[in-house]
């Protein structure tokens, strides 16, 4: 499996400052933030799935505009999946005729644009050519998975938002092929509390976290917020555990 950083930002402002969206070989998104904007339109019309980690706008904002772009010219629905909760807030906030269509009834609900599909923590999902997806348990203001990425050459997980999260922890521990680690960072030690109370991390979480680590991934950052983007990587820096913990950057390719 190949996945490639379409964007890795926790927020905008400047060139490049695009939100949670990776690219998983050409047929797969996880999450689906502003990064998707940024693809071409036959790039847009391969996709066939999209995991949601949570329903927060910086990570689904893309959702609605795919499915209107290729829709039509598709022959099958896009598949979104997602927790119960995950896929409500969709149905309720997001696809409702008021903020946007219901594209799982267009044309009509025997031929839609949209399906969703409910995936509970520890289920697997299979995407064709050997290639499976497992949601793990992340801890988060709103219901959130983190996603375990299983390749032929070994595993990747991406943390979604999260906490220090003992649960999403152990699971990890369980992947002994774990080459990949993507974690979010969110904010810099000075906003700790900030950190707590959004139920992000911050370079003294995320030591916490790698330090319960066991097995053996390149760990890479992402979710940064841009004003504090720097700050927080060199705090990151400091840390003197057994990782060397690296910045997540649009473009980069990641193989497993």
């Amino acid at each position: 499996m190949k996945l490639r950083v379409l964007g890795c930002s926790g927020g905008i402002g400047g060139r490049g400052q695009r939100t949670t969206a990776l690219l998983v070989d050409d047929d797969v998104l996880i999450d689906a933030g502003t990064g998707v904007g940024d693809l071409e339109f036959e790039d847009l019309l391969r996709i066939d799935h999209v995991f949601v980690t949570h329903a927060y706008l910086d990570h689904i904002a893309m959702i609605p505009l795919l499915v209107d772009t290729v829709g039509e010219a598709r022959s099958m629905p896009i598949v979104v999946h997602g927790s119960a909760e995950t896929l409500r807030i969709l149905r309720s906030h997001i696809f409702n005729w008021l903020v946007w269509p219901d594209f799982s009834s267009i044309p009509d609900r025997g031929n839609p644009f949209l399906r969703f599909q409910e995936m509970r923590t520890g289920e697997s999902t299979h995407i064709g050519g050997g290639r499976q997806i497992v949601a793990l348990p992340a801890l988060h203001t709103v219901p959130a998975v983190a996603y375990h990425l299983k390749g032929e050459g070994g595993s990747l997980v991406f943390s979604g938002d999260t906490a220090y999260s003992e649960p999403l922890i152990a699971a990890i521990n369980s992947i002994p092929d774990l080459r990949h680690l993507i974690v979010e960072t969110a904010f810099p030690d000075a906003l700790h509390e900030l950190a707590l109370a959004s139920r992000h991390l911050c370079p003294s979480l995320l030591a916490l976290f790698l330090d319960r680590i066991k097995v053996d991934p390149e760990v890479w950052i992402t979710h940064l917020k841009p004003s504090r983007a720097q700050t927080t990587l060199d705090e990151i820096a400091n840390y003197r555990g057994r990782f060397t913990p690296k910045a997540l950057y649009n473009g980069l390719e990641l193989a497993f």
